[in-house]
């Protein structure tokens, strides 16, 4: 396998550095830069930058407001923003899932309303999925939709809605109709979420920070034209936006690299007690390659399934590959690195003695990422039934 870039991706690669250079904000190279009380604002004024650069969604077709970006410019793409740790979209939902699943199988009209909108970042989107009793087994939802006239009146609760707070609009699973078969009576709508029966409240993490929220839909209000797909038909509308997203998480490989390359500089500025740096040490030695060898066969896999996504124009199910390799190995390298540390490991913000809590914060944040986008438990047996040909599990 090549893996070298022609000419035509590197040049690509040369443009975008320059403008990164140019536009990001001050002091973030050299690691000054302040995060401002409304990150929000920050995020969405970065997206629109992005847009207006048209570097904001690069591989969505030109007459959506893309660049119609092949997927090595695609890598590249990612790779310099991971090089630079450039802020991330706070649009994530919209550029990456309801985007590219609404020019899938949304009408003319829900593609004209609502993708400018979702490019520009004019308009933040959610995932309205998940459910108290509703997680892992998703078909099991329990919000309804029933229709009354001209407009579905929307009741129940979701869970774990990242960017909810912030949200425009929210790309939501609602039960329609109660079939025998679970899979069947669920559809798909794209909710207002400043309407009066739509409640936001917190969840706060861990680590004190505040990412992802419950939502209460109390009476919440949605029409016809909201509806993608068609009614009761919801879950393969589901499965093409889940799709997307586990396409967007595998991408995370390059971050994966990156977390890597940090953590091999971090051997090499601690010291053991006889004062020589951790790297020197056999046993640090061999735990981290085997990090890199993982981390680079993850990068591999993840070449691979790009391969076949380019045969056949759509991601595929691999991405629950990708997902489940990147997600758990994240999980072991931020563990190293706390356990690198030894007792100050534990020390946090302004006392940590490296990178100002960077390890301790992406150490607890990595527990979730085995659980976001499907836990690692739903990618195991969707890669045994849907790869590898194995028989269903019976206990679903």
């Amino acid at each position: 396998m090549d893996f070298s870039f022609s000419k035509k991706e590197e040049a690509f690669r040369k443009e975008l550095r320059a403008w990164l250079e140019a536009n990001l904000p001050a002091g973030w190279l050299d690691g000054t830069f302040k995060m401002p009380d409304d990150e929000a604002g920050f995020l969405r004024d970065w997206q629109r930058k992005l847009y207006e650069g048209g570097y904001a969604a690069i591989a969505w077709p030109k007459e959506y407001g893309g660049r119609n970006a092949t997927l090595m410019e695609e890598i590249v793409y990612h790779q310099e923003m991971v090089r630079v740790k450039a802020p991330p979209l706070i649009n994530y939902v919209g550029i990456h899932m309801v985007g590219p699943t609404l020019m899938q199988i949304g009408t003319e009209e829900q593609k004209e309303t609502y993708i400018p909108k979702i490019l520009t970042g004019e308009e933040v989107w959610c995932q309205g999925y998940s459910e108290p009793n509703a997680g892992s087994d998703l078909a099991a939802l329990q919000t309804s939709a029933v229709k009354e006239g001209e407009k579905w009146v929307i009741n129940g609760q979701k869970v774990w809605t990242s960017f909810g707070h912030v949200a425009d609009r929210c790309f939501l699973l609602a039960r329609t109709n109660r079939y025998e078969k679970k899979h069947k009576g669920i559809t798909a709508f794209l909710l207002d979420m400043h309407q009066e029966g739509v409640e936001t409240r917190p969840i706060i993490q861990m680590d004190g920070k505040h990412d992802f929220n419950e939502v209460y839909l109390n009476n919440a209000v949605a029409y016809d034209a909201d509806i993608v797909g068609e009614v009761d038909e919801g879950w393969r509308v589901s499965i093409a936006l889940l799709m997307h997203e586990r396409t967007g998480i595998g991408a995370q490989v390059f971050t994966l690299e990156q977390q890597f390359n940090d953590l091999v500089a971090v051997t090499k500025e601690l010291e053991a007690d006889d004062g020589e740096p951790l790297m020197n040490d056999p046993f640090v030695q061999r735990t981290m390659v085997d990090l890199y060898a993982r981390s680079r066969g993850s990068l591999l896999n993840y070449y691979r399934n790009l391969t076949k996504q380019l045969k056949q124009g759509h991601p595929g199910v691999e991405g629950s590959m990708d997902k489940l390799i990147v997600s758990e190995l994240t999980k072991d390298l931020f563990s190293q690195a706390i356990s690198l540390q030894g007792h100050q490991g534990v020390l946090w913000k302004e006392d940590a003695v490296i990178g100002n809590s960077y390890w301790q914060d992406n150490y607890l944040y990595s527990f979730g990422q085995t659980i976001g986008g499907g836990t690692s438990e739903i990618q195991k047996n969707t890669i045994a039934e849907r790869i590898l040909g194995l028989p269903k599990d019976m206990g679903r």
